[in-house]
Formats: C-alpha cells, sequence, structure tokens
C-alpha cells in the first residue's frame, strides 16, 4: 500500500515527521512524501527537514505564495498530475492549511482515499479561511484522526459517521516528547548567545486581523514596548509580520525586546520551555505550551483548540491590551493559569495511527 503524505506549510513538518517514522515499521507500507511548496522560504521550511529528521520529499509541487484561491488552485493542478500518475492506496493530509484542503480535494474527486491528521478542530469562525480548510477536509476524509475528545464531538455533531472517527491524540506532542531532550542539550549555547538575564516572554504573531493594519499591529507592539521596563522580550518575526512591520512605519527598537529571525524547531522548544510565559496567535504553540505547563496567552478572540483553556495553561486574550497587560503581571507575580496534559498527548498518537492504517490491506 503506497501512501502519501502532504505537508507545505510549517506546523505541517512536525506532523508528519512521527507519522512517517511510526509507518516505517510495517512492511506492508511504502510512503512517499510530497511538499507543495506553500512555504518556500529556509527559514520556514528547509531547516524543518533538517532537524525533524524528516527524508528530502520525493515530490515537490513548488506552488509558491499568491492569494488563497490562486495557491489552492496551483496545488490542486499540480498534485491532480502526480495522483493521476501515482495512484497512491491512501492520501495522508495535515492539519490546515491550503495544501491540506487543496489535495484533499483532488483526492476525493479522483476516488483515492484520504485521512486527515488533526481532524475535527472548530474554532466556529469562518471568518478564518483554516476554519473553511478545516471544514472541507472533514467532510470528505475517509478517515479522521482526532488529537481531542472535542474534536470528535464536532465531528459527530457535522454528520460524519462514527466509523471513520479515530480518537489518537497529538501528533505534535509526539514531535515535542521526541525533541526535548536536544532542545534541553542547546539551551546554554541559546542562553548565551542571546545574553538573557532573567525572565523573557516569548512571542510570535503572523495571523492578518493582528499584523496587517496599524490598528491591530501598533497596540499590541505599544504592550510589548511597555513590559520591556520588567522582562525581557524575543521576538523570532515571521516574514509576514516583518514586512507588515516595515509597511506600517513600527519601530521595534529598544534594549529588551530582541527582534530575531525566525528559528529552526529545537531552538524555538527550548525557548518556549524556558519562557516565562507565551504570546501568541498559533495555534500548535497553544498546544505546546500546554504540554510544557508554560502560561500562553493567545491574541485570538476564539480558538479551535479549546482543551487547551479547559484543561490547560491557554488564555484567550483577544485583542484587550488592557487585558493582555493584567494578564502578564499576573504571572510574573506567580498568579498564572495552572493547567495540566490533555488525554493521549503522550507521545504516541502516530502509533496509533499507523496502527489503524497498517491493519486496512486496501482503501479502495
Amino acid at each position: 500500500m503506497e501512501i502519501f503524505h502532504i505537508v507545505g506549510a510549517r506546523p505541517n513538518f512536525m506532523k508528519v515527521a512521527p507519522v512517517m517514522e511510526a509507518l516505517s515499521d510495517y512492511q506492508n507500507v511504502s510512503q512517499v512524501l510530497v511538499h507543495t511548496g506553500q512555504h518556500y522560504d529556509a527559514n520556514m521550511s528547509d531547516i524543518f527537514f533538517d532537524q525533524l529528521g524528516l527524508p528530502r520529499p520525493d515530490i515537490n509541487l513548488e506552488a509558491g505564495s499568491g492569494s488563497h484561491a490562486q495557491q489552492t488552485a496551483q496545488i490542486m493542478v499540480r498534485f491532480e498530475e502526480v495522483v493521476k500518475r501515482e495512484l497512491p492506496g491512501l492520501v495522508l493530509v495535515y492539519g490546515d492549511v491550503n495544501s491540506t484542503v487543496a489535495a484533499a480535494l483532488v483526492s476525493a474527486k479522483l476516488q483515492i482515499p484520504v485521512g486527515h491528521v488533526e481532524a475535527g478542530l472548530r474554532s466556529f469562525d469562518r471568518k478564518m479561511p483554516e476554519e473553511i480548510n478545516r471544514l472541507v477536509t472533514d467532510q470528505i476524509s475517509d478517515l479522521l484522526f482526532t488529537p481531542s475528545v472535542d474534536g470528535d464531538r464536532n465531528l459527530l455533531r457535522e454528520g460524519v459517521s462514527p466509523e471513520k472517527i479515530h480518537f489518537v491524540g497529538n501528533v505534535m506532542i509526539d514531535t515535542l516528547v521526541r525533541l526535548l531532550p536536544t532542545a534541553e542539550r542547546i539551551w546554554p549555547a541559546i542562553h548565551t548567545r542571546l545574553n538573557l538575564n532573567g525572565k523573557y516572554a516569548l512571542v510570535t504573531l503572523h495571523r492578518p486581523s493582528n499584523v496587517d493594519s496599524p490598528a491591530g499591529l501598533m497596540p499590541i507592539t505599544e504592550v510589548l514596548r511597555d513590559i520591556c521596563k520588567d522582562l525581557q522580550v524575543l521576538f523570532p518575526v515571521h516574514p509576514r509580520t516583518r514586512q507588515k512591520l516595515s509597511e506600517c512605519g513600527i519601530s521595534l527598537d529598544h534594549p529588551n525586546l530582541l527582534v530575531m529571525e525566525p528559528v529552526g524547531y529545537i531552538e524555538f522548544l527550548a525557548l518556549q520551555h524556558h519562557a516565562a510565559m507565551v504570546i501568541t496567535d498559533s495555534g500548535g504553540i497553544q498546544e505546546e505550551t500546554t504540554f510544557l505547563n508554560i502560561p500562553c496567552l493567545t491574541l485570538r478572540d476564539n480558538t479551535e483548540r479549546p482543551v487547551t483553556i479547559t484543561l490547560g495553561t491557554n488564555v484567550l486574550i483577544g485583542s484587550d491590551m488592557d487585558r493582555l497587560k493584567t494578564e502578564i503581571y499576573n504571572i510574573l507575580e506567580g498568579r498564572s493559569k495552572a493547567g495540566q496534559v490533555p488525554p493521549l498527548w503522550d507521545g504516541r498518537a502516530a502509533c496509533r495511527i499507523a496502527e489503524i492504517v497498517a491493519a486496512r490491506e486496501s482503501f479502495r
């Protein structure tokens, strides 16, 4: 049985790595890694193959950037040619990016079975392009691997057949568990190189609602500069965010605010593990901080990962900058939210996926 794994953006790489490794133990399975080229910057893509121990892609569609429609269409056109030629037995898609829904649509129309890793997550906000990708992908997938029990409930409510749904846990945590010891080994060198001298906040921003206009971006950067009097702020800047900062004429010049290029997964994991707090709008980071028991302040009005709030360390801030400052100082004064690790976030999610997939002699 030949399985195609579809990746295209940074979060996909952390999810596919443990699944490919787990499936490599099964002799009846061959694997092909397809990179759509959705992320093509070396700091956002190439470095992750090296650090995660992923093989180089067997196929690179080189779709590149563009509007959501342009990018999705490019991936579909190029992926269709590959699928018609290779006729895989199963296509596994990951997460909620444009590559995910594009590959799922092509496969479903060509009667190729689709498995969705990280199925069932919902923000209930259709203004988010990722929510549309999640909804469409789950409706046309044959196997739905959910990371948390709310995913099962969402799928059942949407009419997905129960036999398609498999609660397996969080594959992102598999990668974190495997590489955390490596992150700890390099931590002393990172600490020295960045000249860290006490508590620090780690910041990531990339969502359009936060970075695409001065009205969204400026209040956040004002808070970051303001808290620099009490702790260091580390800000690895996403290429999209760096461009918007320049276009808006926003300066982040402050001796306690370290603006950095994007870093590799292992370096970022080390920075997360030792942070006093993480301020973010990323979905995956909400999960990682929950597992690491690091306070997380999320600059969004909603999240498709509610388990990080109900069980974990995550607090939704929205666009309320007064609340952001209040929560920052709550953490600094020892009043951070307590959390616990959700069920099946144990580093074995990929093994469960592999068992389910390999037990199927054929998906046709």
